[in-house]
């Protein structure tokens, strides 16, 4: 009779809190891809960075994959590849080149977060997804907290070339393509084959952009390996992993909306990381950030 009452008990705040968690992760985790950027393009070029990212966690997962004896048909195993050119090829040589030319880490995170307006918009004709007023709402009012957020930030970038910000523009579309695939064909496997696949394909092309270019040889240094190892646990095993977890669990609106904290988050990484000053405009922009996630999954179960 305790057990049961036990039970009963610990459900109802059990089941809130896997979400909660979830989605707190994918933020955390989505946003230190940008000062992992910032950090390994310091040490060598972006391809470089990518090439030896994708190598060592290419090479990790496939070998788990085949330990674990994992079979993925032939369909699952080519939608997996598209959704690596897509999602990570595509998405992160923006995020990374972009970084390389000079355009701040929060620049990028403000373009990427245009991600939720283009991904819900297009989820509606597209996947028939269905979206509340509140939500478009919230979707409005998160665009106006990211650009409050970053708008010093935006101001700092002159030195950047006009070219290098059609880098994450061009990432974010990326994203949103692969979102939009993943949604509509929904391929098999668990997250490690998944992320198991799209990371080789990564290697394969980063590895082959890398040589042709001759940038392929890594820097012998604790930065560069130290930029390697932060990217490859948080950015890809944690971003990307909790990224398709949460997509998995629920709309793409919902999962978009989170992405609405990332600059937010990235400029409390960049103040911590590098000791940029983060000013009253951004904590306002923040509580912004944070209402609009509220209204957009406010009324979805």
């Amino acid at each position: 009779m305790d057990v049961m009452t036990s039970r009963t008990r610990t459900r109802p705040t059990a089941r809130p809190l896997i979400p909660f968690l979830l989605a707190s992760g994918l933020v955390v985790m989505w946003s230190s891809g940008f000062v992992g950027a910032e950090l390994g393009t310091r040490q060598a070029p972006a391809t470089t960075l990518l090439a030896w990212r994708f190598l060592v966690v290419g090479g990790l997962l496939v070998a788990w994959c085949l330990w674990r004896g994992s079979r993925m048909s032939g369909r699952d195993m080519a939608l997996h590849a598209v959704l690596g050119l897509l999602a990570q090829a595509g998405y992160l040589y923006g995020v990374v080149a972009a970084a390389e030319a000079g355009v701040a880490a929060g620049t990028s995170a403000l373009v990427a977060a245009l991600q939720p307006m283009v991904a819900t918009a297009l989820a509606v004709p597209l996947l028939g997804e269905r979206v509340r007023g509140r939500q478009v709402l919230g979707l409005v009012v998160g665009l106006v907290g990211v650009g409050m957020v970053v708008g010093s930030d935006l101001l700092r970038t002159g030195s950047a070339p006009w070219w290098a910000y059609a880098l994450p523009f061009g990432a974010m579309l990326s994203l949103v393509a692969a979102t939009l695939v993943e949604r509509r064909s929904r391929p098999g496997g668990n997250v490690v084959e998944a992320l198991a696949v799209q990371c080789a394909v990564s290697a394969i092309l980063f590895t082959g952009l890398a040589a042709s270019t001759g940038t392929l040889a890594p820097p012998m240094t604790v930065g560069f390996w130290a930029a390697v190892a932060w990217v490859v646990v948080l950015s890809t095993l944690g971003g990307y992993g909790l990224y398709w977890i949460n997509l998995a669990r629920t709309s793409v609106a919902r999962v978009s909306a989170l992405l609405y904290l990332t600059p937010p988050t990235t400029l409390v990484w960049t103040w911590l990381m590098f000791g940029d000053p983060v000013g009253t405009g951004a904590l306002a922009g923040m509580a912004v950030c944070v209402v609009a996630v509220l209204l957009v999954r406010s009324h979805e179960r």
